[in-house]
C-alpha cells in the first residue's frame, strides 16, 4: 500500500482519506452482496442476505464514528 507523502513525511490527512475510501469500498461491497443473495430462493438466503445488509450499515456506523474521531469530538 503506498500513501502520499509531504516530503517524505506521510500525511494524516492523506491517509485518513484512504481510510474512508476503504471503509466506504467495504459498505458498499456489503450491500451489493446482501442484495445478490437476495436473488437466491431459501430461508437460509434470506437470512444471509439480511446479516449482510446489516454489516453494510454497521460499516456506515463505524463510517461514522472514524469521522467523529478524527474531528476530535469523540467522548
Amino acid at each position: 500500500m503506498r500513501y502520499e507523502t509531504v516530503g517524505g513525511v506521510v500525511t494524516r490527512g492523506e491517509t485518513f482519506r484512504k481510510m474512508l475510501d476503504h471503509l466506504r469500498e467495504i459498505q458498499e461491497c456489503m450491500a451489493v452482496m446482501a442484495h445478490l443473495q437476495k436473488t437466491e430462493d431459501g430461508v437460509k438466503d434470506i437470512a444471509m442476505a439480511n446479516g449482510w445488509l446489516a454489516m453494510s450499515e454497521a460499516m456506515r456506523r463505524i463510517e461514522a464514528k472514524v469521522i467523529t474521531m478524527a474531528q476530535g469530538r469523540l467522548q
